[in-house]
């Protein structure tokens, strides 16, 4: 007969009464921890009901509650007139006594106990400390969303009976609604000929991106880009197994004459373009360009994938329409989002195509996600239907076009011995290029040290340029002038 097993429970138990679990419940998950990691082995007998009362500082029908508990759930088994003993559920590989210290116990795996692909493309550049004052890549100021109207809309559509339909499973390709409505809105505003079926809703530009490069691109599949291009689109050409071409970009956008020319010895079967504006240049492709391009992709066969992140903000003039606007032969992807129309965290956006190659895309996103976020995606239908993103984004370019005056005239004034910029138009980032003497890393730690984050990402140095993408819509005038300020000396003491 064993005996009752003589473990100082004290050191495998540790009960807090602050929590909202009862405490035979986490007496009872506690011992069940220590049966799994092999602390309490098979056929061991546990105290008596009275001895672990005593010892844990507990009432015994605590105890009985936790036993009765381990029984129902299979982890142990009562013995009439011998008591409760941990059940012998089959072949044990390993019947040594573990160590019970606490940290055995409460640890979770530091690493994998298996092999597995590891890379060093999806890397990202770690996070610098948070600052009172930040430059980011051109992020919208968050304080100008129209909240109160938001939480309006989004709070009467969780209200309403009608709604209940939003709650469980619909179109994969998104809420229906608000695809009939963001066609209007995007053929109204961006010119172009779409109806829903040519929608696919998204998380953002992000999972845009990287569905087209999923569906699209097969390894070896050579890519196009601007040199520089966006570097998380990058990422997903070459995760797709995409290799990539880099081609010049000068004040006219994404040179025609280098994509023509590769066009003549390669088969080409992707253009990545963000024509406006260039990510991270900010110089808007010329129309006599975008005309070209469609035409070099309808005679090569390749595939335009237009990254339209900021089409909403534009001040000297109206806005260049999209490539997509012109493509009559099903040659352009065109994707955008509300993430920088509203906010980041509005993880909506868009993929723009024939119904053919939507009708397939919808079948890949439902491996990955189900379907968008129903419910917001609703809300964001009736704020366009109502003209309030309109009416926001209005406002907001305004705004940010008086950002962009007032940084333009900062940076001239006090940094002007450094840098050279062109003013943008359009965009909430300024492309600036630097003294080649100067060291951008050791600015940025200077800049954090007086509160202000200018994050890794932004910094672009080599042997060829010197260069930073300063976003200027998240702050507001004062705040532009107290961290080009902070900039400056930074620049000075590095």
């Amino acid at each position: 007969m064993s005996s009752p097993v003589q473990i100082p429970f004290q050191s495998v138990i540790r009960i807090d009464r602050l929590l909202d679990r009862p405490v035979y419940l986490q007496i009872a998950h506690q011992m069940i921890n220590a049966i799994q990691r092999g602390v309490l082995l098979p056929g061991i007998q546990l105290p008596g009901t009275r001895s672990l009362a005593d010892d844990l500082e507990v009432h015994r029908k605590t105890i009985i509650a936790a036993y009765d508990e381990l029984d129902a759930q299979g982890w142990t088994e009562i013995r009439p007139n011998k008591g409760t003993f941990v059940r012998n559920k089959g072949p044990q590989e390993n019947t040594a006594l573990q160590p019970y210290d606490e940290k055995f116990l409460t640890s979770y795996p530091a690493e994998t106990g298996y092999r597995f692909k590891q890379s060093i493309l999806l890397d990202v550049l770690p996070v610098t400390a948070s600052a009172g004052l930040e430059f980011n890549d051109g992020l919208p100021d968050i304080r100008l969303l129209p909240l109160e109207r938001l939480s309006k809309v989004y709070g009467g559509i969780l209200k309403s009976k009608t709604n209940y339909k939003h709650f469980g499973y619909s179109h994969v390709e998104g809420n229906e609604y608000f695809r009939e409505t963001l066609a209007q809105y995007l053929n109204n505003t961006r010119g172009l000929h779409i109806n829903k079926n040519n929608i696919l809703t998204t998380r953002g530009i992000h999972m845009s991106i990287y569905m087209a490069s999923s569906m699209l691109i097969e390894p070896g599949d050579l890519v196009i880009v601007g040199d520089l291009s966006y570097y998380l689109a990058n990422m997903c050409f070459q995760q797709s197994g995409g290799k990539i071409i880099a081609v010049p970009v000068d004040a006219d956008g994404i040179s025609v004459d280098a994509i023509r020319e590769l066009c003549k010895t390669k088969k080409i079967r992707m253009l990545y373009l963000t024509p406006h504006h260039h990510y991270p240049t900010t110089v808007t492709l010329s129309a006599e360009r975008r005309v070209e391009l469609l035409q070099l992709a309808q005679m090569h066969g390749f595939i335009i994938l237009e990254d339209d992140y900021d089409y909403d903000f534009h001040y000297n003039g109206n806005s260049v329409l999209p490539l997509a606007s012109a493509d009559t032969n099903g040659m352009v992807v065109y994707i955008g989002s509300f993430c920088k129309s509203l906010a980041p965290g509005f993880r909506s956006g868009y993929l723009i195509a024939p119904e053919n190659l939507i009708r397939e895309m919808a079948k890949f996103r439902r491996l990955v996600d189900r379907q968008g976020d129903m419910l917001m995606e609703q809300a964001l239908a009736e704020l366009l239907e109502e003209k309030e993103i309109q009416r926001h984004l209005k406002k907001a370019v305004k705004i940010y076009q008086e950002r962009r005056d007032v940084f333009t005239e900062l940076l001239k004034n006090e940094l002007g011995e450094e840098l050279s910029f062109a003013s943008p138009p359009g965009g909430l980032s300024v492309w600036t290029k630097w003294n080649p003497q100067l060291n951008l890393m050791r600015i940025s730690k200077n800049c954090l040290k007086r509160n202000l984050h200018l994050p890794q990402e932004l910094l672009y140095q080599t042997d060829n340029f010197t260069a930073m993408r300063l976003g200027f819509g998240n702050l507001s005038t004062q705040e532009l002038e107290e961290a080009v300020h902070i900039l400056s000396l930074a620049v000075k003491e590095s």
